[in-house]
């Protein structure tokens, strides 16, 4: 994990981040946004209609999300890690739920959700760069 020149913040590749994700397993992934951001919000930013869905995802007998929710818990992850190494967990929390000046005053999950992938991921990297060009 390399550091910021002249920040005391940590910077995680993108690249290092998506290698995570997929090597954790769909099941491993939801479990730690779970236990980070919580299951009802977990379940929205997916896509699914049912809150409890990403309980249900992480458990060896449970349903596996569809491709293209699978699509969305590994982009999240990665974007988590990425604001939790730079800015800690509870600031990632709070990103995420909070409006984002970088999406239109939207919140992260819902542009998630909206699959707006490239949009909050500019956003999280103009957070991580502390940049604004709003």
């Amino acid at each position: 994990m390399a550091v910021k020149a002249g920040n005391s913040k940590k910077l995680l590749p993108v690249a290092e981040a998506h290698r995570a994700a997929l090597t954790l397993g769909v099941r491993e992934v939801a479990r730690r946004l779970n236990a980070s951001l919580g299951g009802t919000l977990v379940s929205s930013l997916a896509g699914a209609s049912d809150t409890k869905a990403s309980h249900k995802w992480v458990k060896e007998s449970g349903p596996q999300p569809r491709p293209e929710a699978v699509k969305r818990l590994n982009f999240a992850y990665e974007q988590w890690q990425r604001v939790a190494a730079a800015e800690g967990e509870h600031v990632a929390r709070v990103w995420f739920i909070g409006a984002s000046p970088w999406l239109g005053y939207d919140t992260p999950v819902n542009a998630i959700r909206e699959d707006r992938l490239a949009e909050v991921s500019a956003a999280v990297q103009a957070l991580v760069d502390d940049t604004f060009s709003g």
